[in-house]
C-alpha cells in the first residue's frame, strides 16, 4: 500500500550547517545505490505527526543482508565506514558527519525484514524522495528505548494517536511474542497519557495481553533468576547481572560468591 509523499522542510530539524551537504549527498547516493532502505528516527516522526526537533544524524534502516552492501557502496565512493556493532549497526562517515546503518533492534534482536517494506511511506528530505519506516515498524523500533538518558515513550504515544488507523497490531504482537510485556507497558502508557482516546487501541489487544499476564501469574516461579532489564537499557542493569546474581538475556547468573546457581 502506498501513501502520499510528505515534504519535510530540512530547516525544521536544525541540522549543523556543515552536515547539510553530507545529508543531501548521502540520501542521493542511497537512492542511486538501488539498495532498499528506510529513513527512520526524527524524520519518520515528523512525517507521521508533524513534530520536529533538532537532529545531528540520519537513521537508515535496512535488512541485515543489505547493510554490508550499503557500507561497501559508500566505501567505494570514498567515505569512511565503520561496523560499530556487528549485531545491529554500522556507520558511514565523512569528516565529523555520519549516518547510522541499522539492521536490527539491537537489544531484542528483531531484524529488519522484507515485511518492513510492505507499506510504502515516502517523504522528500533534503531534496530526495525516500521511503520512511512505516508507523507500525517505527513504533516497534522505539519500544525498547528506556534508558536513564533516553526514553522514547512520547514518540510512541504520539505516533499511535495520529496513525492508529494505520498500525498493524497483529503484526506488532507477532513480532513482540517474547516481549509482550513491553508492548503492554507501552499501550498502558498511551492509555494513561490519553485517557479519553483509549479506544484507539483495539480492545482485543488489551484482552489478549491481560490474559497472557493472568496465565503467566498462574505459573510457578522460574528456576533461574532473570533480569531482562538490559533489553531496555544495556547500561543501567549491569549491576543486576554482575553483582546481584541475576541471569542476563542469555546464560545464568552468579550469586554474591560468584558461584553458579543450581
Amino acid at each position: 500500500m502506498s501513501h502520499p509523499v510528505e515534504t519535510l522542510d530540512s530547516a525544521m530539524f536544525e541540522p549543523p550547517p556543515e552536515a547539510i551537504d553530507f545529508y543531501v549527498e548521502s540520501l542521493k547516493l542511497l537512492k542511486e545505490s538501488g539498495i532498499p532502505f528506510l529513513l527512520s528516527g526524527t524524520y519518520a516522526l515528523a512525517c507521521f505527526t508533524g513534530i520536529t526537533r533538532p537532529t545531528k544524524d540520519l537513521d537508515v534502516f535496512c535488512k541485515p543482508s543489505d547493510a554490508p552492501r550499503i557500507l561497501a557502496f559508500f566505501q567505494e565512493k570514498g567515505f569512511r565506514i565503520e561496523v560499530e556493532d556487528v549485531r545491529w549497526i554500522g556507520k558511514v562517515w565523512q569528516g565529523d558527519n555520519f549516518f547510522d546503518v541499522i539492521f536490527n533492534i539491537s537489544s531484542a534482536s528483531i531484524p529488519i525484514t522484507d515485511e518492513w517494506f510492505a507499506d510504502v511511506y515516502e517523504a522528500e528530505v533534503y531534496g530526495t524522495t525516500v521511503r520512511v519506516t512505516p508507523p507500525t515498524q517505527f513504533i516497534l523500533s522505539k519500544l525498547f528505548l528506556q534508558t536513564r538518558y533516553r526514553y522514547d515513550g512520547a514518540d510512541i504515544v504520539h505516533a499511535i494517536l495520529i496513525k492508529h488507523d494505520e498500525i498493524d497490531w497483529k503484526w506488532m504482537l507477532s513480532n513482540m511474542e517474547l516481549y509482550w510485556e513491553v508492548l503492554l507497558i507501552n499501550i498502558l502508557n498511551f492509555r494513561f497519557v490519553y485517557p479519553t482516546e483509549r479506544d484507539l487501541i483495539p480492545r482485543w489487544l488489551y484482552d489478549e495481553l491481560l490474559t497472557r499476564l493472568k496465565n503467566q501469574d498462574a505459573m510457578p516461579p522460574a528456576q533461574v533468576k532473570i533480569c531482562r532489564g538490559r533489553l531496555i537499557s544495556p547500561t543501567d542493569y549491569v549491576v543486576d547481572v554482575t553483582e546481584w546474581g541475576f541471569a542476563d538475556v542469555v546464560g545464568k547468573g552468579v550469586d554474591e560468591k560468584h558461584e553458579p546457581h543450581h
